[in-house]
């Protein structure tokens, strides 16, 4: 695949959601401060476009937002629980902000845009 879909989380940006359990943590922390959940397909060319979009932006988020990366071809499980604990269709690209333990705000494909997403906080 000549590089262009390799896994590209920056550890400085994203927390990268990997277990069941990190997800209800995850939940919890949203009480505090809001979670911006980013799940992502690797071999889709649209959602790379949607990860460079906030990756070139995330200093207007990271002081507000726990940023949060989800590889949806390695963990399809937790995208599942996600779409069920949420009530949201599942996506790919997608972005949804969880403030007080619910989903206040989700966009996929070209409708992610970190200026809006601002707007929602």
């Amino acid at each position: 695949m000549f590089g262009l879909f390799k896994k590209e989380v920056s550890s400085d940006k994203w927390v990268d959601l990997s277990s069941q359990e990190q997800l209800e943590d995850l939940i919890e922390q949203s009480n505090e401060k809001p979670v911006l959940l980013f799940k992502h397909s690797t071999r889709c060319a649209t959602s790379l476009m949607a990860k460079r979009e906030l990756d070139s932006n995330i200093e207007i988020l990271k002081d507000d937002v726990i940023a949060v990366y989800l590889d949806l071809l390695r963990h399809r499980d937790i995208s599942n629980r996600i779409a069920e604990e949420f009530n949201v269709i599942h996506e790919s690209p997608q972005v949804l902000l969880i403030k007080n333990g619910s989903c206040i705000y989700n966009a996929s494909h070209s409708e992610i845009k970190t200026n809006v997403i601002k707007r929602q906080l």
